[in-house]
């Protein structure tokens, strides 16, 4: 008869750390390739990194002076734009992992107080 009351303990011991881990260890995890993928999405639309490795060639292959000085504004533009967009994805994502993170923690300090 003893044997199940220290069975269940531990049964509840691991379940609730285990919680823990699945809750933080997984979910940081999960986040982190959301973010990453998030990343990888609109890299394929503002390509900040390829504009930035061409960014003194000229627009479309247009050697003339109008086409360098279009390139660089253009460029230019566009790496702005995405670093903007870039900075706003990493906040958003910023603010929804110390949300997630802090979901059990509220949680407690509530059931404690009540």
């Amino acid at each position: 008869m003893d044997f199940a009351f220290i069975y269940i303990f531990q049964r509840f011991l691991y379940r609730f750390f285990d919680f823990f881990r699945h809750w933080y260890v997984d979910g940081s995890r999960f986040m982190a390739r959301r973010f990453i993928s998030a990343l990888r999405e609109m890299d394929k639309t503002f390509a900040v990194e390829v504009t930035l490795r061409h960014f003194f060639e000229p627009l479309y292959k247009d050697y003339s002076i109008v086409g360098r000085v279009l390139g660089i504004i253009f460029r230019s533009i566009r790496i702005i734009i995405g670093s903007a967009l870039y900075c706003i994805v990493m906040i958003v994502f910023l603010f929804l992992y110390f949300v997630w993170i802090s979901i059990p923690v509220v949680l407690i300090i509530y059931a404690v107080r009540r």
